[in-house]
């Protein structure tokens, strides 16, 4: 079958559907491409680069006659109207905001893919062209931030003074949002972060920031993986933070964005409150905007000279990396429909995540699909038997009795280990006196650091751990082979534990980061 790809039709796009890498990547799975003559222009990658990776440069024609076609925004009529039957068409199509696509799809007997719908599950990750974009545009809302922001991020201690850090203030840690706090921590910048699942402060602190809570504002999550809308109340409690957030920040980055409309979040009370050269970037301008004064793809300067960004091209202005990431999502659907790797298109409705995001087929209408448990509901726990006051004082009793002898045993040992050490070093030489005595001291102090030791360091402490299982090995390398049966001995059972520290530490280390790589 043949995939192809087409030039953007927007004014001023710079994305496509397809690099020159994922180009390869199609033709591995045993399809042709065809890419139209310009197509990637705009995110720098010419005609030729899709020639050298395998495929031919065509005119649009060609293109939307193909088998398949995948493109970043949704077809025009008059590039339906050029698909052939039973065709099939990939795009972000917002079919929840436009629901005549699916009709139109349908009439011309055609299979639409939406990629903007894909399931918020797990095994559909890989697939979620919104993460994708909303990544991008988390990151490059920082840098436009910083563009319009009168002074530096970070703090500077000079000769001439010193200047504090740029304070920031983001609303919402999703995935755009934690992408904005990362760059802005990393520019130098303080900040703060607020998002209404609760889950999500563990997010904001990995990524340096502080988090600012609302109590009784909490949101749940609903079947789809999206999050719900805010209740009444939960709105006037977090209205009332969002004051006093703004009022202090410096840069206002929000986020919240509800299946393509962004609810209202920063009035134009909250912007008057603000201090004059500081800036607001509305990630959700697209929907409408989170802020009163937001104007959808443009740039808006307040009464009292505060700067609100609404720009809806942010993905479009990195379009190198962007197109990049987006294709490789087009590439792991396209490898999902092709088990056989036989460049033959299968779509499988019984399969949630195609269904979820198949708008028509076969002549068929298929929106709204049906809904996508995220996990499985947990098995109701067993009732537990209510015990009488006696049953509970003889347990809470033995309980105690219990404790107290664990406590005795512990005791004696202790008291017993104590006496042998000092047995052994009242007929030890004074050299090994000396030893022995470094040797506790850095137990002790070892196991009070590593045991303070937070989650995230893990690793950086496992290099660290390695490190010192090298030593080790050289020292008891240079030890075998002594005059003494019991130094080589002892050198010989060192040297195999810190070889075997050694290549296990970096084995997961190295399992650890490419967790963390992404794909081509």
């Amino acid at each position: 079958m043949r995939i192809g790809v087409p030039r953007e039709h927007r004014p001023g796009e710079r994305l496509v559907a397809a690099t020159p890498r994922t180009v390869a990547a199609l033709r591995d799975l045993g399809y042709d491409v065809v890419v139209e003559t310009g197509a990637g222009a705009g995110a720098t990658f010419g005609d030729d680069a899709y020639v050298a990776a395998g495929a031919r440069v065509v005119d649009a024609a060609e293109v939307w006659g193909s088998d398949v076609v995948t493109a970043v925004h949704g077809p025009r009529e008059r590039d339906l109207d050029a698909m052939r039957p039973g065709g099939t068409v990939v795009a972000m199509m917002a079919p929840q905001l436009d629901p005549g696509v699916a009709d139109r799809l349908a009439a011309r007997k055609l299979t639409g893919l939406a990629l903007d719908a894909v399931p918020r599950i797990s095994r559909a990750q890989a697939l979620d062209v919104l993460s994708t974009l909303s990544n991008v545009a988390g990151y490059r809302a920082v840098i436009e931030a910083a563009e319009e922001f009168g002074g530096m991020f970070t703090g500077q201690v000079t000769a001439a003074g010193t200047t504090p850090p740029a304070r920031v203030f983001v609303i919402g840690a999703g995935v755009a949002g934690l992408a904005a706090i990362g760059t802005a921590v990393s520019l130098g910048a303080q900040v703060r972060a607020f998002d209404v699942r609760p889950e999500a402060a563990e997010q904001i602190e990995s990524m340096g920031a502080q988090v600012v809570r609302a109590e009784g504002a909490a949101q749940e999550v609903s079947a789809d993986g999206y999050a719900r809308r805010l209740t009444p109340e939960q709105e006037r409690l977090t209205a009332e933070m969002y004051a006093e957030q703004t009022a202090w920040a410096d840069v206002v980055v929000t986020t919240a964005l509800v299946r393509g409309t962004a609810p209202r979040t920063i009035t134009a009370g909250m912007v008057a409150a603000m201090r004059p050269g500081s800036v607001i970037v509305d990630l959700a301008a697209s929907g409408g905007g989170n802020c009163a004064l937001t104007v959808p793809g443009e740039r808006v300067v307040s009464g009292n000279g505060v700067v609100v960004l609404g720009w809806t091209d942010l993905p479009s202005r990195m379009p190198q990396h962007t197109s990049q990431l987006f294709g490789t999502n087009v590439v792991h659907l396209v490898a999902l429909l092709t088990p056989g790797r036989d460049g033959v298109l299968t779509l499988d409705l019984e399969d949630p995540v195609q269904r979820g995001l198949t708008v028509a087929h076969d002549g068929a209408v298929l929106w709204p699909p049906p809904p996508v448990a995220v996990s499985a509901a947990p098995a109701p726990a067993a009732a537990t038997p209510v015990e009488t006051p006696e049953q509970a004082a003889a347990r809470a009793a033995a309980a105690a009795e219990d404790a107290r002898r664990r406590a005795r045993r512990r005791s004696v040992l202790y008291g017993l280990g104590a006496v042998l050490a000092a047995l052994a070093l009242t007929v030890a030489p004074a050299s090994f006196v000396g030893h022995a005595t470094v040797f506790a001291l850095a137990v002790v102090v070892g196991y009070y650091v590593i045991s303070h030791v937070s989650h995230a360091l893990h690793t950086p402490l496992m290099a660290t751990t390695n490190a010192i299982s090298g030593i080790i090995l050289v020292g008891a390398l240079l030890q075998i082979g002594d005059d003494s049966w019991v130094v080589t001995t002892l050198a010989f059972v060192a040297a195999t534990v810190a070889a075997i520290n050694i290549f296990g530490g970096f084995l997961v280390a190295n399992r650890m980061i490419t967790m963390f790589r992404k794909e081509a």
